[in-house]
């Protein structure tokens, strides 16, 4: 599907009154209690809302609405969450197990999820007509302040303040399909290590001795794994100009020593016969870049993504004299393979049947999750014709996501039809309904489809069938 931005609102004045009533049936919902977290300046209204000069505050901070405005509450209501830092959870477990193959780094878990577009984006080199950039893809506040996408938001601010080797931890938000392995919120780790670039090679000598040593006792001898790494230097993935080849090619070495160790620490217990292997990629701040996987279940499934710093942002940071590596990583799918856990929704659970199961493990140790009793679905189809060539999916799961928040298990397209003779584009969407805590009603579900039914008329432009 194409990526055109679009607007949920025609107006301000009708903007500004659908998010005071979204903020307003919050308030009363009992469901989202964690949303209180977000303090305001009035004690009274612990919530984010929207006052009459077209504003909404959030822990304290008073942000101005516009036509770039299209952050959900049930995407706020996640924001005091931060289960990367909640002990036993299975996040909590996997960053600490990351942490400890790098226990000679800096690490910052805390930064506000809220940053500005030129720290999410500019800062970082991507073009202004990069793809993550549309209303469609990320979340914003206003035209200035948005939702993290990603932890790189923080990477020069880090090396600004002369760190040379750091990881960062936290929740990033993206707008995406609905499915047992997507959720608009995930957490991801930022990894990034520099040397003096006249003394690379002295610095990563020592630096590999170290690791070695760290690592050797925690691989189990019997090391069956197999790394895949036809990767060379070309025009389709080249060196930065400005950067010497043999400094080059001892950052890239040392990138991908750290990270096959990283991932063999990680995997090797849950797969003796781990396979991995790496390729080409392109990411706006690295370069060259690649891309790790591993085989699973039958498949390659991407880890993480991986290449030597953009040389702009350690010379805007103030360390010009530097090269070195970064590597950006999903928790959740890294933990729903390591955990056996089947669906991404579960992360968030407050029940006990799951939270338990981690609890007792003190030594943060990778366990399987046992499941529990999965309680039926409730499937509902919508069918709709498309008045212009404006919608994207991603706007249509959003609305669903606002009315059925975690009740909703997958979203998926199963009819696309063009009239033969009116030449209009029908789609059929079926959606599976599914608590993983309760057996959901048919009259529960049937009043959210319906106010699903009436917000795509109203903000997507298409007709009902």
């Amino acid at each position: 599907m194409n990526r055109i931005q679009f607007s949920y609102y025609s107006s301000t004045k009708k903007f500004t009154s659908c998010y005071k009533k979204m903020f307003s049936s919050l308030q009363n919902s009992k469901s989202l209690n964690s949303f209180q977290v977000l303090s305001t300046e009035t004690p009274s209204n612990p919530y984010p809302h929207v006052t009459h000069n077209e504003t909404f505050t959030i822990e304290g901070i008073s942000y101005k609405l516009d036509d770039q405005t299209n952050v959900s509450p049930s995407i706020l209501s996640k924001l005091s969450r931060k289960l990367h830092l909640q002990p036993h959870h299975p996040l909590y477990i996997l960053r600490t197990q990351i942490e400890q193959h790098f226990p000679h780094f800096s690490y910052f878990n805390t930064f506000n999820p809220i940053v500005t577009v030129q720290k999410n984006f500019d800062d970082l080199g991507f073009p202004k007509d990069h793809p993550g950039r549309s209303k469609t893809d990320s979340y914003y506040i206003n035209k200035q302040i948005m939702l993290r996408t990603h932890t790189s938001a923080h990477q020069l601010e880090v090396f600004s303040k002369m760190n040379t080797k750091f990881l960062i931890s936290g929740d990033v938000y993206r707008r995406d399909e609905i499915d047992s392995s997507h959720y608009p919120i995930f957490h991801q780790m930022e990894g990034a290590q520099i040397f003096n670039i006249q003394n690379i090679e002295q610095e990563i000598s020592k630096d590999k001795k170290y690791l070695i040593s760290l690592n050797s006792r925690k691989i189990p001898l019997r090391d069956n794994s197999e790394v895949n790494d036809d990767t060379i230097i070309s025009t389709n993935n080249p060196i930065q100009s400005c950067h010497p080849i043999e400094q080059v090619n001892f950052a890239i070495q040392h990138l991908k020593f750290s990270l096959n160790s990283l991932i063999k620490k990680l995997f090797i217990n849950h797969d003796e016969n781990l396979k991995i292997r790496w390729i080409d990629a392109y990411f706006p701040f690295t370069c060259p870049s690649w891309e790790m996987e591993i085989f699973f279940k039958g498949k390659w499934l991407e880890i993480c993504g991986c290449g030597i710093v953009d040389q702009n942002i350690l010379n805007k940071a103030g360390q010009s004299d530097k090269i070195g590596w970064a590597f950006g990583l999903g928790l959740e799918r890294i933990a729903m393979v390591l955990f056996d856990i089947p669906d991404i929704r579960l992360f968030w659970s407050h029940d006990e049947r799951f939270l338990d199961q981690f609890t007792d493990f003190d030594d943060n140790k990778i366990i399987k999750f046992h499941p529990f009793s999965k309680f039926p679905p409730c499937i509902k189809d919508i069918s709709f014709w498309l008045n212009d060539q404006n919608f994207h999916e991603n706007n249509f799961c959003e609305i669903i996501r606002n009315n059925a928040e975690d009740l909703v298990e997958d979203v998926k397209l199963i009819d696309d039809f063009v009239h033969p003779k009116t030449k209009k584009r029908s789609l059929c969407y079926r959606i599976n309904y599914r608590s993983m805590d309760r057996t959901v009603t048919n009259d529960e579900i049937n009043k959210i489809q319906e106010r699903v039914r009436e917000d795509i008329e109203e903000k997507l432009n298409v007709t009902l069938r």
